[in-house]
């Protein structure tokens, strides 16, 4: 049996950021999910030098809402392997989505690395 390359990377890259994101979920305090939900935040645009974020949040909320009630714009909305959304984000707007109780992780986006051979 032959797989391409082409189509087992991507998978492989969604597994390992589905495990990354399941460690950080299982190390989250169970306290941080019963915060109270903080005020409006100022919307303050991210710039180019904002670094993306990937945002996960709970399964019965909506990922575009979390995202609009801190000003952020998606570049993406993850609904599939992940629930949330990636997007630019000043550090004002990181602190507010981790205060939320209906977002679960606030990760910086970074460089996906695999390890040993495919197939």
């Amino acid at each position: 049996m032959r797989i391409r390359l082409s189509r087992a990377l991507p998978v492989a890259a969604a597994v390992l950021a589905a495990g990354a994101v399941l460690a950080a979920v299982a190390a989250r305090p169970v306290a941080a999910a019963t915060a109270d939900v903080p005020g409006p935040v100022p919307h303050a645009a991210p710039t180019a030098d904002h670094a993306t974020y990937i945002v996960t949040v709970r399964g019965d909320a909506d990922p575009a809402e979390v995202a609009e009630r801190v000003g952020a714009t998606p570049v993406h909305i993850y609904r599939t392997v992940l629930h949330g959304f990636s997007a630019r984000l000043s550090p004002e707007q990181v602190e507010a989505l981790r205060a939320m109780p209906d977002v679960v992780t606030v990760e910086e986006d970074s460089g996906a690395a695999g390890f040993g051979t495919a197939f």
